[in-house]
């Protein structure tokens, strides 16, 4: 299921949109000449929080917060096309039906950095299982490579939500979500913060099926593969390790 194109979601005007018969999506295209696959999430209070993020004065307790509060507001869309099944319930006065979710799901956080952004989602996915997978690029081959993985045996009839807060050049999560490809999921879904357009395009470009969502879409990469404008470096920011020798930003 490729996404056709960048789309905006304005969630505080999903109800005005669904009554007026006016298009949930609209496309953006932020760099001339592109079209950049991916679901951005316009909400006032997330630009809010990533105003703050974005902030260089913004210490390491108050951005991971941040990141948290993000995270937790993009899970309702995120989450909108999951699949559900009725079911026979009993409320305090007669028997009715509800919906719930089909299948199980599991939270893939991208180590380190996309563990800032587990809490967000469990608070409205508590049933979620956490997954973790860690990856390094090789110094020789500049290859992605797997150093820890905690899956469940069984991955099939699963959904998979991978979390990495910045998409940069794409490289980790293409190779993440190849990795979880083998595992036989039902779908996986790509949730990051921030996005570069190279990386989007990487992603979109192996993994066409995977649909990308994020908060912001940035300009570009630096040099050196940090997006700009950007926030910095996300793990190091979250867990207070700014100025050690190594980035999270893959």
């Amino acid at each position: 299921m490729g996404v056709p194109g960048t789309r905006v979601v304005n969630l505080h005007s999903r109800i005005l949109e669904t009554l007026q018969g006016t298009p949930t999506f609209s496309r953006h295209t932020p760099i001339a000449g592109a079209n950049v696959p991916i679901i951005l999430l316009n909400h006032p209070v997330i630009q809010h929080n990533l105003a703050q993020a974005r902030n260089r004065t913004t210490d390491s307790e108050t951005f991971a917060k941040m990141i948290d509060r993000i995270s937790s507001l993009m899970v309702y869309e995120v989450s909108r096309d999951l699949p559900s099944h009725p079911v026979s319930l009993e409320t305090p006065l007669e028997t009715t039906q509800g919906n719930c979710l089909s299948r199980p799901l599991v939270l893939v956080p991208i180590l380190r950095a996309g563990l800032g952004m587990v809490q967000g989602f469990k608070a409205l996915l508590p049933d979620a299982m956490v997954a973790h997978l860690g990856l390094y690029r090789d110094e020789q081959t500049l290859e992605p490579v797997v150093y820890y993985k905690k899956l469940p045996r069984d991955l099939q009839n699963r959904d998979l939500i991978v979390l990495d807060p910045m998409l940069a050049t794409g490289g980790t999560a293409v190779a993440a979500l190849h990795f979880l490809k083998e595992r036989r999921p039902a779908t996986i879904r790509l949730v990051c913060v921030l996005a570069a357009p190279e990386g989007v395009k990487h992603v979109e470009q192996a993994h066409p099926d995977v649909p990308i969502y994020g908060a912001a879409l940035d300009r570009e990469l630096n040099s050196v593969g940090y997006i700009l404008p950007g926030l910095g470096d996300a793990g190091d920011r979250i867990f207070g390790t700014t100025g050690t020798d190594d980035g999270d930003e893959a």
